[in-house]
């Protein structure tokens, strides 16, 4: 479980710094556009949210509790990796380093 927690750290500051990165630097609008309107923007797109709502199922079965899971879904939406990278964060120390409840949650 180190390793993963130390993966999930790693992840967590990496996409704190890129994402604070870019709300100093960037604008939002005008190169969501931009991204949109390219093929490989699209299939980026495409892929990443593809690669949340595999996640968030993952998340929605293991949570015992429907309104917690409901939150981490949004913000897997909305905060992407970041918060995928705080949920495997959370998931092993709540699982206390067993690997059956950290994938499994409440049916382990």
């Amino acid at each position: 479980m180190s390793i993963v927690r130390g993966i999930a750290i790693a992840g967590l500051v990496a996409m704190g710094i890129a994402i604070g990165y870019a709300f100093l630097a960037g604008d939002f609008g005008r190169e969501g556009a931009v991204i949109g309107g390219l093929p490989w923007g699209i299939v980026s797109l495409v892929d990443l949210y593809t690669g949340f709502i595999l996640f968030s199922v993952w998340v929605v079965y293991r949570e015992r509790s429907r309104p917690i899971a409901a939150i981490w879904v949004v913000l897997t939406m909305v905060l992407g990796n970041f918060t995928v990278a705080a949920y495997v964060l959370w998931t092993t120390y709540s699982s206390g380093g067993d690997s059956r409840r950290f994938f499994l949650g409440a049916h382990a």
